[in-house]
């Protein structure tokens, strides 16, 4: 069904690649429809999406890929981290500029400043080996609107450069920063949950991947700190998923990956430390949602607080992390002194 004509690469190729120039972002499931009505097309007779198999899509793709490969494009695919059915998502990369470099030809320097912030968060703040969250809510992210980054946990300051250059360093208004975060996620930069959480995309994870690392990454040694953590099993990103119980391990895995890596394994123990796998500690949302704290609040205040509720116990977990943090550090000071005396 997908045979070529001699020319190699004919319309119903240069039809498919506008398609998914079109979407960026492309499953089987919803590229069906679309290779069916080209299909119908080019062959003059009646194509049925549940006519489509697995190979065609594919040939499809590799012949995308090769048109776009002399201007830097790619098309990657990657796992869901949320769906239960391991559905492969396929997404129009850009192999060579910064992905931050190519959101600032869409939107301003202030709204690129903005993002810097919200990743800072998703990150930094609200990533800690108490709670590996990952993500943030819409109150959190529109209190981010106004001014220039502030200090990263780690140290750094994320203004980026050349990127946010132009910048006024006003920021954005409340309803600008509202409208910021709907066009993310319509742009398939950011996902929104059904609790209200905004995460990064598959496809944003595929081409900011290198980015993440780079920025909020040590860059040497095996003490360095590592807040982007990749899946034991896939190698990929994870900021959704399970984590080790054993808060000095790094040893993170999808759900999915879990459920086929311990499926294979004569213990469910974490393939790293070998402690007991509890596949009850979190990485992304659940790390809030699942707290007796959120819970009770789910049962006092309803969903209509949903927002509210989030931002309110995320704030206790960086209340807590901080003073844990305190602790620890008196706690190393007077062993020191113990040690000079």
């Amino acid at each position: 069904m997908s045979d070529e004509d001699e020319a190699g690469y004919n319309d119903s190729n240069r039809a498919f690649l506008q398609a998914f120039l079109a979407r960026s972002v492309l499953t089987l499931k919803e590229a069906k429809p679309i290779l069916a009505a080209i299909f119908t097309v080019h062959e003059g007779r009646e194509t049925l999406p549940e006519d489509i198999t697995e190979a065609d899509f594919n040939s499809y793709v590799a012949a995308a890929n090769h048109a776009v490969s002399p201007f830097d494009l790619e098309i990657r695919s990657t796992y869901s981290q949320t769906s239960v059915d391991r559905t492969r998502i396929f997404a129009l990369v850009n192999t060579t500029s910064d992905p931050i470099t190519q959101l600032a030809t869409t939107h301003s320097a202030d709204e690129i400043s903005f993002l810097k912030r919200l990743l800072d968060a998703m990150f930094e703040t609200y990533n800690t080996p108490r709670r590996e969250v990952c993500a943030i809510t819409s109150m959190q992210a529109v209190q981010l609107h106004k001014g220039a980054p502030a200090t990263s946990v780690s140290g750094r300051i994320s203004t980026g450069g050349a990127e946010t250059q132009g910048s006024g360093g006003q920021g954005l208004t409340m309803i600008q920063a509202e409208k910021m975060m709907k066009s993310l996620v319509e742009e398939g930069w950011f996902d929104k949950s059904k609790a209200g959480f905004y995460n990064l995309s598959a496809r944003a994870l595929m081409e900011l991947r290198g980015w993440l690392v780079e920025t909020y990454n040590e860059d040497e040694g095996e003490e360095g700190e590592r807040r982007v953590k990749v899946c034991f099993a896939c190698k990929e990103i994870v900021t959704v998923g399970q984590r080790c119980s054993n808060r000095d391990c790094p040893c993170r895995i999808h759900d999915l990956c879990a459920s086929n890596f311990f499926r294979v394994q004569k213990a469910k123990r974490c393939p790293v430390c070998k402690k007991d796998w509890t596949g009850t500690d979190y990485v992304g949302e659940r790390a809030i949602t699942t707290t007796e704290k959120y819970l009770q609040g789910r049962r006092r205040s309803g969903i209509s607080s949903q927002a509210r509720r989030n931002t309110q116990v995320l704030r206790q977990e960086q209340e807590e992390e901080q003073q844990g943090q305190g602790e620890d550090e008196a706690a190393e000071e007077a062993e020191e002194e113990e040690d000079g005396d």
